[in-house]
């Protein structure tokens, strides 16, 4: 007589003396020693442990799930994990701030301003920003970018150099002090056609300044001597719409530019004037991937700006075209013939009636302390220009580098967006 094992039954497997749940794992493991490796044996396989499963109890069941969600969290885990080639970038940012000296020279200390306040952990952030965008639209284009964003401790260590941008540095775009007008032509032309649109408006706002009190929409700056005063439309990407209401002329001007630089940080678009006896103190800019545009609107004969160790002169209704991650300064000072010793420059007048000013460094004599990592002394002018010569006011702009590729131009405006 041969005795055949009957199967469980439903009835059975609810009774409460089942048999415990040890019982699976030994029908596994015979199930594993009697498998024959054939595409009958897959199927027996699959079909026996769908049947082992239904018989096994809650306790697998929650075990299973627990693991596939710890492999979830591994995997989500992992995905937001940042490189740590970043941690150096951002160990020599907070004690460059902590020490109130960036890059050697001395910075402000304003919330609002971009080149000057450093967040923990901006190069992470920008990392994330970039993922985030690639995934998004697409990485196609973005080799620059990412390879910037990598390697942002060898751009912006403490490596002395006479361009070094404090926030970001777009690699492998060719740069120079100064830009001719060919490099952003149509907004050259654009601006210069509405010279006396911007100059008629400035006047209007210049009216309201009086001894006792800045009038409002205008900041004053920081600056070693004299007074400097910024009216801004666009500030560090953000419309001013007070102000914009004040000059409409101009605002709609700069909706007409094709390189404006317009919805991240890095753009501005405002009025600077420049008191008598003002220096700027020698600095540098937040980033290369920018043209800094000055449209001279009232440009006295005592005044010059400095980028990269070469001088050069404003004039009325003429654009000029700089990068200002460059070592750069200005100033506004007295006129008396002078001949700036500037490498190439040395030996020749570019300016016309230019002295240089008292307190002011020679500019070899500051180019070498920035090549030689020397912390420069501040900027300093004793003897005011004349009140009579008045200030010298310009429009400032901030345009696309022209190297700048589109897709690129794309992800920087959602890597730098304003409040990102």
């Amino acid at each position: 007589m041969v005795w055949v094992p009957l199967r469980t039954t439903r009835t059975d497997r609810r009774a409460p003396l089942r048999a415990p749940a040890t019982r699976c794992t030994t029908m596994s493991l015979e199930w594993l020693m009697d498998w024959s490796w054939s595409l009958d044996g897959l199927r027996d396989f699959i079909a026996t442990g769908i049947q082992s499963f239904r018989d096994c109890d809650a306790t697998a069941l929650a075990a299973v799930a627990c693991l596939l969600v710890l492999f979830v969290w591994y995997c989500y885990h992992v995905g937001r994990e940042q490189p740590r080639a970043y941690a150096t970038v951002n160990a020599l940012m907070q004690s460059a701030e902590a020490n109130g000296v960036q890059n050697g020279y001395v910075y402000c200390h304003s919330p609002e301003c971009v080149r000057c306040t450093h967040h923990d952990g901006l190069n992470q952030k920008l990392y994330h920003n970039l993922q985030e965008y690639a995934k998004r639209y697409s990485w196609s284009g973005m080799g620059r970018i990412h390879k910037g964003i990598r390697e942002q401790g060898r751009y912006l260590n403490s490596r002395p150099s006479i361009q070094k941008p404090e926030v970001f540095f777009l690699p492998d775009l060719p740069t120079m002090p100064y830009f001719s007008r060919d490099a952003q032509k149509h907004d050259v032309e654009l601006l210069e056609r509405n010279f006396q649109t911007i100059l008629c408006e400035f006047e209007t706002l210049y009216k309201a300044f009086s001894n006792c009190s800045l009038p409002q929409g205008w900041k004053m700056n920081s600056t070693p001597s004299g007074e400097w005063f910024t009216f801004y439309l666009v500030n560090q990407g953000m419309c001013v719409p007070r102000n914009c209401r004040r000059c409409p002329r101009t605002y709609r001007l700069l909706g007409s530019l094709r390189t404006c630089i317009g919805n991240n940080v890095f753009g501005n678009a405002c009025i600077s004037v420049l008191s008598p006896g003002t220096v700027i103190a020698e600095h540098y800019g937040p980033t290369n991937i920018r043209i800094r545009c000055h449209l001279g609107l009232k440009t006295p004969s005592n005044c010059e700006l400095v980028v990269g160790g070469e001088p050069q002169c404003w004039a009325e209704g003429r654009c000029l075209l700089f990068d200002d991650s460059f070592l750069h300064t200005a100033f506004h000072e007295d006129a008396s013939p002078v001949q700036l010793q500037a490498g190439p420059a040395a030996g020749r007048t570019l300016c016309p009636g230019r002295r240089q000013p008292p307190g002011l460094e020679p500019v070899t004599r500051m180019l070498g302390r920035a090549l030689a990592g020397a912390q420069p002394h501040p900027v300093l002018a004793s003897h005011p220009g004349p009140p009579e010569e008045g200030p010298r006011v310009v429009f400032m702009v901030d345009l696309w580098h022209p190297n700048v590729a589109a897709a690129e131009r794309q992800a920087l405006d959602f890597i730098f967006a304003p409040g990102r």
